[in-house]
């Protein structure tokens, strides 16, 4: 866990790293891969890696994997397979170990919700928050289905300090959900206007606790600059909704004298 520039949370821990969206824009690949690969293993069988049945490769860490640079010194290797979905159990221990409330994004360098993650990794990075009550989690997913299907099963936490986002670029409004848990929408980057909102979109809106939105960092060639028009449409429908609205550093050039942050709770305004 380490404090992070996401600027909606404290702190960002990544007991899973890896995703296989494949988004052009996914600035955590990047990270991954200029950050990947190890060449110690200090303890000794620190991996397992298991084919799932559609062809999916991922691993399972006991123990921090260490690197060697060419000077002889050696670093810790926070992502040993690079964006390959990995499991780093030695992690789940980490939300105990801070004692001073914080607000902690689980997984901002992976989708923990993927069809492609286990289970079992989430129950036990679930567990991991319960242990330590002290935080506020969020977490954010591009497959809100996997919420649901939870939901259904009885087997997504409720508890008061979880709160359960969806990340979407463009107008699609079933990420809009809600199971009667604290839900968020991320739309970050914004890639389109989120205009002509008929009714049922409208009311989903209304079961969204907090909307974050942002415009595309980086030097990608095809990089998005949203229109100002696209974010004052979306305050606009915010504030007639009633829902908190959070706009990045990315916007605040762009918006002005009109870049607002809102928060869904009463601790930070």
């Amino acid at each position: 866990m380490k404090k992070t520039k996401i600027d909606w949370a404290d702190s960002s821990w990544n007991p899973v790293s890896g995703c296989l969206h494949g988004c052009e824009y996914c600035y955590a690949r990047g990270i991954a891969n200029r950050f990947g690969g190890y060449n110690i293993d200090p303890v000794g069988e620190s991996t397992f890696i298991c084919e799932k049945i559609d062809g999916t490769k991922v691993a399972m860490l006991t123990h921090q994997l260490s690197k060697i640079d060419k000077s002889g010194n050696v670093h810790v290797a926070p992502y040993p397979y690079r964006f390959m979905p990995t499991f780093h159990q030695y992690r789940l221990g980490e939300p105990a170990k801070w004692t001073t409330p914080r607000t902690i994004f689980v997984c901002s360098m992976a989708d923990l919700f993927g069809d492609w993650v286990p289970y079992e990794w989430i129950q036990k990075v679930f567990e991991a928050c319960k242990a330590a009550p002290q935080h506020r989690y969020l977490f954010l997913t591009k497959n809100p289905d996997r919420y649901i299907n939870l939901a259904k099963q009885g087997l997504l936490p409720m508890e008061e300090n979880f709160w359960y986002g969806s990340s979407t670029p463009t107008m699609d409004y079933k990420f809009f959900w809600c199971t009667g848990a604290n839900t968020f929408v991320s739309i970050e980057p914004i890639l389109e206007p989120f205009t002509d909102l008929l009714d049922d979109s409208i009311a989903a809106v209304k079961r969204c606790g907090w909307i974050i939105v942002g415009a595309e960092t980086g030097n990608r060639k095809e990089k998005v600059i949203p229109k100002k028009s696209w974010i004052m449409e979306l305050k606009k429908t915010a504030a007639e909704c009633g829902v908190p609205i959070f706009m990045k550093e990315s916007l605040r050039e762009i918006m002005g004298d009109d870049f607002i942050r809102q928060y869904p709770w009463g601790d930070r305004t």
